[in-house]
């Protein structure tokens, strides 16, 4: 740990903060104006960096290396203009959340638009003309390339700066930062807006990608690594400040190059690993600042929102019609593995598709009912699982046991990140759940000894009288169907009405008398405990557990089924779970492009279903029954 070494880890670190921050630029600004989570900005990432590389290599010998970058950066900022005019621009009316399953959408098709045009092999560009060497600092080799990373963040901080503060679109974009309703209400087109700024965004994260051509090769996996980054940075720093997103970027990636400094180093005669902190650095980062200041470093409390979007509708308990189907559907479900006996696979992915719809909802009810945002609620699921796998193997408790134990170590995790989620609301809310999970992701993907590591755990197999797939199956089925109703029961409860009361109104709610935090810390708690059920039933089923159940993509997952079956019915997250799951596995097993494939289905039910699928069939049969009801009023009256 020489001094030397202490300052080009600090300049490393400067490199790395110009490079996040153009791209946590482009999101701030989509993020601040139009509130759209778009999780394909990352995606603008990685084409900027691919379109560089054709660029650099077809026009570089003639317009020159340069130019081609700054080409490549125009060119992803009209793929994010098309993109918004297109697509987002029609589910606007939408509701906010939705618009994340569209963009969810674009990147599947969009990684695999890359992978049909470049192919999957890595691509590393030529070097930069005029610096392709290196300095020497206090004795060490830094390349120059680097140093010009430095500069070329705080300049376009500043051109960006003075975009936003000399001009009237900026003046239009940082009103409707703080409030765009008001910009709406006094004439500006709105939508308009809403295309120049997403461009305007995608063009920042098209030259961030272009930019780092020389300094790395152009991978498949920079979509999805980049956008994890860039939204804790956006959120650090406060959502829709520039500013705020340098500083956080600044302090993420200082932070993160001290803990490579410092490497291992033993504290009280412990050897502490420094450098595996920068897997969750940015991630403790976010959770500290969210609980410290919730608005972010630079933020500011967003106004409240004057457009209250579409009223929910009070929750009807099912009708005789409706049980007698639920019940039809249950008995059809028990006779499948006896109906498709010649087919064992059809068994196992109906036990992927049940733990599936539990894990989804699970996470509806505290989405929907309770109106918490949650994007780590894969945390519950992988708690439940790797605590079911190590009280089996290291416990040596019967598999019986370890289901009944596991969902209450899933709930304690609940437990204490509930305590401090429900403190924000919103995308805050969000992200920190998101933060919390990510953590307990790296820690469970690095704990060698105790969790198998990367590998993860194998040997986790049921009881010898359910090692029959049927037979799990049929005890599968009874725990979804025990989960399912029970919080089915919940929301029918004092306590769901209170809990849906304090979702409509927190302030109506508070006044009659009901403490709104700890209703949803309770409703965090039964989420992640039923949650944790599905994650012991998923270990069980496979027979191992690995770090991927507590991944982001697990949690981006059970967003997807929420979203797709609709957020505003109780049976959306069981329809959109199975729909997800079946076409995922049907659609993988049938085309190389699966990703794409699969996106523009989701695409389509998007546009056609803006609702979610269990929530447009209600509407069209809520239609159908109307005018008879109307009828039914009207004969009531004269017979009256």
């Amino acid at each position: 740990m020489s001094f030397s070494g202490f300052v080009v880890q600090l300049l490393n670190g400067l490199a790395g903060a110009s490079s996040l921050f153009l791209v946590a630029a482009g999101l701030s600004l989509i993020f601040g104006v139009t509130r759209i989570v778009n999780f394909a900005h990352g995606s603008f990432f990685m084409v900027g960096i691919y379109v560089a590389y054709t660029l650099v290599e077809k026009l570089g010998p003639s317009v020159g290396f340069w130019p081609a970058l700054l080409i490549a950066a125009i060119a992803v900022g009209v793929l994010g203009a098309l993109i918004e005019v297109l697509l987002l621009r029609r589910i606007y009316k939408a509701p906010e959340l939705f618009q994340l399953l569209a963009t969810f959408a674009l990147v599947l098709v969009i990684k695999d638009a890359v992978l049909w045009l470049w192919g999957p092999d890595e691509l590393l560009g030529p070097r930069a003309p005029g610096l392709k060497g290196s300095v020497e600092i206090l004795g060490r080799q830094f390349p120059s390339y680097d140093l010009f990373l430095i500069v070329v963040g705080p300049v376009v901080l500043g051109l960006v700066w003075l975009l936003l503060t000399r001009t009237r679109f900026g003046t239009l974009v940082r009103a409707a930062t703080q409030d765009r309703e008001m910009v709406s209400a006094l004439g500006v087109n709105q939508a308009w807006l809403f295309t120049a700024v997403f461009a305007l965004g995608a063009l920042l994260a098209g030259l961030g990608g272009a930019l780092q051509l020389p300094r790395e090769p152009a991978t498949l996996e920079m979509d999805l690594n980049t956008i994890g980054a860039a939204f804790v940075v956006v959120v650090v720093g406060g959502m829709g400040s520039l500013p705020g997103a340098y500083v956080a970027a600044l302090l993420i990636a200082e932070i993160k190059a001290v803990c490579i400094w410092l490497g291992v180093v033993q504290i009280f005669g412990i050897d502490v690993s420094f450098s595996k902190l920068t897997l969750m650095v940015d991630f403790l980062v976010m959770a500290a600042v969210l609980v410290w200041r919730p608005w972010g470093l630079f933020g500011r409390p967003q106004a409240p929102s004057r457009y209250v979007g579409m009223q929910e509708e009070p929750l009807r308990r099912p009708s005789t019609a409706y049980v007698v189907a639920a019940a039809g559907l249950a008995l059809v479900l028990a006779a499948l593995p006896l109906l498709t006996a010649g087919s064992p696979y059809t068994t196992v992915l109906m036990i992927d598709l049940l733990i599936a719809a539990l894990f989804a909802t699970s996470l509806h009810f505290i989405m929907g009912p309770a109106g918490m945002h949650s994007f780590g609620h894969a945390a519950y699921f992988g708690l439940g699982a790797y605590g079911a796998a190590l009280l089996v193997r290291a416990l040596h408790l019967p598999m019986e046991l370890a289901l009944v134990v596991a969902p209450l170590v899933a709930a304690l995790g609940a437990f204490v990140y509930g305590w401090f989620a429900v403190r924000l609301s919103g995308v805050y809310l969000a992200m920190l759940t998101l933060a919390f999970a990510q953590i307990t992701w790296a820690i469970t993907y690095q704990w060698d000894s105790f969790t198998g590591g990367s590998n993860g755990l194998t040997g986790v197999w049921p009881s010898e009288w359910l090692s029959n797939k049927q037979v799990y199956y049929w005890l599968t089925l009874v725990l979804v169907g025990a989960g399912v109703w029970w919080l089915r029961r919940v929301l029918f409860s004092p306590f769901g009405y209170a809990l849906r009361a304090g979702r409509d109104s927190v302030l109506r709610a508070d006044a009659i008398g009901i403490d709104v935090k700890r209703m949803q810390w309770a409703a965090f708690v039964i989420a992640g405990t039923v949650a944790g059920l599905a994650g012991a039933l998923y270990a069980f089923s496979k027979g191992s557990i690995s770090p991927e159940s507590l991944s982001v993509g697990k949690s981006v997952d059970g967003l997807v089924m929420v979203l797709l079956g609709g957020i505003q019915t109780l049976a959306g997250p069981v329809v959109g779970a199975v729909t997800f799951t079946w076409l995922h596995d049907t659609v993988a097993r049938n085309t190389d492009y699966w990703r794409a494939m699969l996106g523009a289905i989701i695409l389509i039910l998007v546009l056609l279903f803006p609702q979610g699928i269990a929530g447009s069939i209600k509407q069209l049969v809520d239609r159908w029954r109307a005018p008879k009801d109307e009828a039914d009023a009207k004969l009531k009256e004269v017979k009256a």
